[in-house]
């Protein structure tokens, strides 16, 4: 085996191992395994983050955040070799396991073409799997753990079944990039281009010189070599014009993209976050749904997304399911409730409750109509005939339930149904479900980025209105995207929103309110404060939808009419658990 060797920290580690693909390129991973020869079980992460870049190095704010409110992430670990959203070595070799991290194709110390999530690259991960399994430290069993980019290609290599993976560990993953990342409700959103620019490209390899330099051993973390700007432009997908040219989710570019979840029978866990709106959240619970699994579990946590995998809470669930499937110990993972939920309550509260299935089988499913009269939100239906109009860029109408006169707990998926006209051709519908107190005071919660996230968010192009009939359900709409139905203006058309997934409990005489606006929500006070290494939040991270070229101000910034009426009665559809 090729690369060099260190005996450090308890662990015997081989640095930038060659593993041959099958068009004879090179990846390069490090190996954290046992001193003492051995077969040890695996686990293995795959991704373009740059393998000798320390997490303190990267995200030196979060660290510090993270560490200082949780000072048990720092137990029993240097911490030198903590990379971002992968799992520490030292909390895990010593309970016997072999961890393996692959800088992936054109990134970090890995040559080739750099292009995210493709097929090439989940090929890669299946033939870095298979490579595993046959070396002389592994005893054959593959797990595969780790946060976001390196959860998400989890379900597309999965899916290929790798004959040697044994379980996966999806902690806040994605598995529908098209809808859960690239647009939203068929609204493009921005973030995935920023991501690119400047997650990947700053750890593209070739950056050599130009890039960080590595905490463990003084080396560059995409290099050796330092390519320039055009070779590196050469080497590289553009991913920013492939998310916004790529418009429908037919489109060749995400087919290659989407797993296949009949295909994916691996023991899983996955993990989900309820203020992961826009990334963090939707896919965790899809693809449990989803997966052909017959052993499959959920867990649902809260604030920021880096941190609970960390803690002792996550890394005791995570040995738990590894345990029992790589090891096979008795981990008591055969009594582990299907379902695990960290039930949310005002102030980023938690009371963690077991269940048997999700959506909660005892949810009791309920309208609340939107009244024009008052603009209220009501159990019953309003049949009188009336139309709402607002400003498509402004900030839009918000209905609101009297005080509530017990405590209400909403847990699940939620939809809207809605009934609209437009003075163009189109029209953005951007719903958010909202908390508030007996002041009015909204009441937000630590998002999985933003500290300031509302209740839940939905979002629909009305253009993209169709809905799939094999795959909807009426606490889910799903949307075909795969053609756009321009509106007749001012003819009146029936749409059903998806709402994400949410947890709350709600006191007693505080309110519900849902908002309706042609554009992103700012949370009422100014936006919330972030990390200094990230740009300003104001309600919705750094998930917003203002690409002029997506939204031309001639067709979004015009009116848009509700309609009321015996034949056009709103609602919103909740999930209350009693």
């Amino acid at each position: 085996m090729s690369g060099t060797i260190d005996f450090k920290d308890g662990m015997k580690i081989f640095w930038d191992v060659a593993i041959e693909m099958d068009d004879g390129l090179n990846l390069r991973a490090d190996i954290f395994s046992p001193v003492e020869d051995g077969k040890y079980p695996v686990l293995m992460t795959h991704g373009p983050y740059g393998k000798w870049l320390a997490f303190q190095d990267a995200y030196a704010p979060q660290w510090d955040s993270m560490t200082t409110n949780f000072p048990e992430i720092l137990a029993d670990s240097s911490s030198k070799y903590q990379n971002w959203e992968v799992v520490d070595p030292e909390r895990w070799v010593p309970d016997g396991y072999v961890c393996v991290r692959v800088d992936s194709r054109g990134a970090g110390r890995s040559p080739g073409y750099l292009d995210p999530f493709s097929k090439r690259e989940t090929k890669d991960f299946y033939d870095c799997i298979e490579w595993a399994a046959v070396q002389e430290w592994s005893n054959g069993k593959i797990g595969l753990n780790g946060i976001s980019y390196y959860a998400i290609n989890q379900w597309q290599v999965a899916a290929m079944q790798p004959p040697h993976l044994e379980a996966i560990c999806i902690w806040e993953g994605a598995s529908d990039l098209y809808r859960e990342m690239s647009h939203h409700g068929g609204i493009y959103c921005t973030y995935g281009g920023n991501w690119y620019k400047g997650r990947c490209l700053p750890r593209q390899h070739g950056m050599g010189a130009k890039g960080y330099r590595s905490k463990v051993n003084g080396q560059w973390v995409s290099g050796p070599d330092t390519m320039s700007e055009e070779e590196l432009g050469y080497h590289r997908a553009d991913m920013a014009n492939d998310l916004f040219s790529n418009n429908y989710s037919t489109d060749p570019y995400w087919e290659d993209r989407m797993p296949d979840f009949s295909k994916i029978n691996v023991p899983l866990f996955s993990s989900s976050n309820w203020g992961g709106q826009s990334l963090h959240s939707r896919g965790n619970f899809e693809g449990f749904n989803s997966a052909a699994s017959k052993e499959k579990w959920l867990e649902v946590h809260g604030i920021e997304h880096w941190t609970e995998f960390y803690t002792d809470y996550g890394v005791k669930l995570q040995k738990k399911f590894f345990g029992h499937y790589l090891k096979g110990e008795d981990t008591g993972w055969e009594e582990q409730p299907k379902v695990l939920l960290q039930v949310r309550h005002p102030e980023d509260k938690f009371v963690e409750r077991e269940e048997s299935e999700w959506p909660l089988e005892r949810t009791e499913w309920t309208k609340y109509y939107l009244n024009p009269k008052n603009f209220s939100l009501e159990v019953e239906g309003n049949n009188e005939e009336k139309i709402v109009a607002y400003k498509g860029l402004g900030d839009g109408v918000t209905f609101v339930t009297p005080p509530l006169k017990t405590e209400m707990e909403i847990t699940g998926p939620l939809s809207s149904k809605l009934f609209i006209s437009s003075e163009t051709e189109d029209a953005d519908l951007f719903l958010i479900v909202r908390v508030f107190a007996e002041d009015f005071k909204e009441v937000v919660f630590q998002g999985a980025l933003d500290p300031t996230t509302p209740t839940a968010q939905g979002w629909l192009r009305a253009s993209r209105r169709k809905l799939d009939p094999d795959l909807s359900l009426p606490y889910r709409p799903y949307h075909a995207h795969d053609e756009d139905q321009p509106l007749n203006p001012g003819d009146i058309y029936e749409v059903d929103i998806e709402i994400w997934p949410t947890s709350v409990v709600i006191p007693k005489n505080y309110r519900i309110g849902l908002t309706i606006r042609g554009k992103d929500y700012v949370y009422q006070t100014g936006g919330g404060s972030t990390l200094p290494n990230m740009n300003r939040f104001s309600g919705c991270g750094p998930f917003v939808h203002d690409d002029s070229r997506d939204r031309p101000f001639e067709t979004f910034s015009k009116n848009v009419s509700l309609h009321f009426g015996e034949t056009y009665n709103p609602y919103i559809l909740l999930p209350v658990i009693n």
